[in-house]
């Protein structure tokens, strides 16, 4: 098992931003880009995990989130490390 966490704030200048999209409605693009690099992070920590561990792949990855407390998120990504070789031709 591998895991990469992140725990992550948004900014008082963030959450205006967001805060004046949502008058609009729609995608809120300043809160997407914040989980899409929050969940890249979470990634790239997993995978130094498997890699330190020897592994070169992980099956039956998954991510986790939870709210900490107000504007304080939690991202675990987290799987199964393991060796993948190529099938001899014997």
């Amino acid at each position: 098992m591998v895991r990469g966490i992140v725990v992550r704030s948004r900014s008082v200048i963030g959450s205006i931003g967001a805060g004046l999209q949502t008058l609009f409605g729609g995608n809120i693009t300043l809160y997407t880009g914040l989980c899409e690099r929050t969940r890249e992070d979470a990634f790239d920590l997993m995978m130094e995990h498997a890699a330190n561990l020897g592994a070169n792949a992980i099956i039956c990855a998954r991510y986790d989130a939870t709210e900490i407390m107000s504007g304080v998120a939690e991202v675990l990504a987290y799987g199964t490390a393991v060796v993948v070789e190529p099938l001899s031709k014997a």
